[in-house]
């Protein structure tokens, strides 16, 4: 949340949400000008990220539009309220609006505290998911029927201009409607239509919601990041498959009758796979009371799923390797996300199945990144000439390079490498978790949780960036318990570190 007194635009923290697809969220009771000011200029930042910066006059009107009539409402309920009349109510509702707008134009200050001390607030929210610009207006109180068919009514789409628009709108009551047909027809100069812009409420909200689909011309019948994708994936092809020695043991592991004592001496056979995979297991993963200190006895404990799963993890990294600076960042937030990501499931689900797969998806979730960082230069320049050759914006290009599209370029290879469905998904949703099919959906939410407190524990997100409902799905509602939790995981992985 940013709050009145926190006006500093902090662009990291607006690069860090668009990459990672979190939302950021601007909370205020009163919507000074100085807030207003300071939307306008995080919308500006944010839109210069997104590369859309043709939008800003645009969506900064239609912002502060919505912003507007959403402090509107709130005084609207405290002043109604106060004069015991009931907003549902067509008798009241006629007698309280003559004198609304003189009243508390004249007393704006009583009603603006009144909504402060009712918690009345009023939220601009910019994301963007999927290659879609999300931007709502939120308010605490809910729109009721008469009110919502005012709004409709005012939102016509089939003016062809403004002065079309406003005509029928010339009239004295509640400022005439005069700003939503504006808003229509800024709508309409951005190329959208009545589909992208939908007013209606929760049990909790009422929601003003702008969707703007980025820039997906199509490539020889195939959306233009869909075929970028591709691309890098044919250019991955230069990447080895696993390690023989890998492969050997994962063809015995997908075998109907696998045995456990056969998988563990062919382990055996490669004293390096054997030191590493023991390493592995006597990690904080597995939480084992005693050392191992033979394979048989690990492959044991941990079982088939498991050694399967240690084998992703581990010919991943022998693949991908962790040489360089940026990789080795990369793979410490990674194994960061699998600690926490197995403490959230032993916490919270204790969900055995779940248990074998989700701390392998926190060290894989962000495997497209690690290819960016693995095939750097070459890739690159590979991808500037598809740009190049197929006259793509050179946004487009520079939203991949900034690993915008990084967990389906994750997800495609993960497929390559045949990794399990479990692990493709994760991969695939750990930014979007509500997409992840239903079956995956615990794995997904968890290790999407554990990355957003490791984004969160460097104030690269803020808590109202979390997905409420994933949170709620753990029980989690408040920043004092994300603050306490992460507390607790923060000082266990760095026990895990020193031992």
């Amino acid at each position: 949340m940013v709050s009145v007194q926190e006006l500093a635009v902090d662009e990291a923290k607006i690069r860090g949400a668009v990459i990672s697809g979190a939302p950021l969220t601007i909370t205020t009771y009163a919507l000074p000008h100085e807030v207003e000011l300071y939307i306008e200029q995080v919308i500006s930042v944010f839109l210069k990220e997104v590369h859309r910066e043709e939008l800003k006059d645009y969506l900064v009107y239609c912002v502060q539009e919505l912003a507007v009539n959403a402090k509107k409402a709130n005084t609207k309920r405290v002043y109604f309220k106060e004069r015991g009349l009931d907003l549902v109510n067509p008798r009241d509702y006629d007698q309280g609006i003559v004198s609304f707008k003189e009243d508390t134009l004249n007393n704006i200050g009583h009603y603006l505290q009144l909504q402060k001390e009712q918690d009345l607030y009023i939220k601009v929210i910019l994301q963007i998911r999927n290659n879609i610009i999300t931007i709502e207006v939120r308010n605490n109180v809910i729109i009721n029927a008469a009110e919502l068919i005012r709004i409709q009514q005012k939102l016509n789409w089939q003016f062809n201009n403004l002065e079309e628009a406003i005509g029928p709108l010339m009239d004295a009551t509640e400022g005439a409607g005069l700003g939503l047909a504006i808003l229509v027809q800024m709508l309409k100069k951005m190329g959208l239509n009545e589909d992208s812009f939908i007013i209606g409420s929760t049990d909790k909200e009422t929601i003003a919601r702008i969707s703007i689909p980025m820039d997906r011309r199509m490539v020889e019948g195939v959306p233009a990041l869909s075929a970028l994708s591709a691309a890098i994936v044919a250019q991955v092809n230069s990447l080895p498959q696993f390690p023989e020695n890998i492969r050997r043991v994962q063809q015995l592991i997908r075998q109907p009758n696998a045995n456990i004592v056969i998988i563990a001496q062919k382990i055996s056979t490669d004293p390096a796979m054997t030191a590493d995979l023991l390493k592995i297991v006597n990690s904080a993963q597995y939480m084992l009371t005693k050392k191992v200190n033979n394979i048989a006895e690990a492959v044991k404990l941990v079982g088939i799923q498991g050694i399967r799963n240690l084998l992703y993890s581990y010919g991943t990294l022998k693949v991908l390797g962790e040489e360089s600076a940026d990789k080795k960042v990369l793979w410490d937030h990674s194994y960061k996300t699998a600690f926490y990501a197995f403490n959230l499931i032993k916490n919270f689900k204790k969900d055995p199945e779940v248990l074998d797969d989700v701390y392998v998806g926190g060290i894989l979730h962000d495997m497209g990144k690690i290819i960016f960082a693995q095939v750097h230069p070459d890739l690159m320049n590979h991808i500037r000439e598809f740009c190049d050759q197929k006259s793509l914006p050179i946004a487009t290009f520079e939203y991949l390079a900034s690993g915008m599209d990084h967990a389906e370029i994750g997800a495609m290879v993960a497929e390559k490498w045949n990794f399990s469905a479990a692990l493709i998904n994760v991969i695939r949703y750990h930014h979007d978790p509500a997409s992840a099919p239903a079956e995956y959906r615990t794995l997904v939410d968890t290790v999407y949780l554990a990355n957003m407190f490791c984004l969160y524990e460097n104030n690269t997100v803020n808590f109202d960036q979390f997905e409420p409902t994933v949170l709620a799905r753990f029980g989690l509602t408040t920043k004092n318990q994300i603050d306490k939790l992460l507390a607790r995981f923060s000082a266990g992985f760095k026990k895990e570190l020193e031992g």
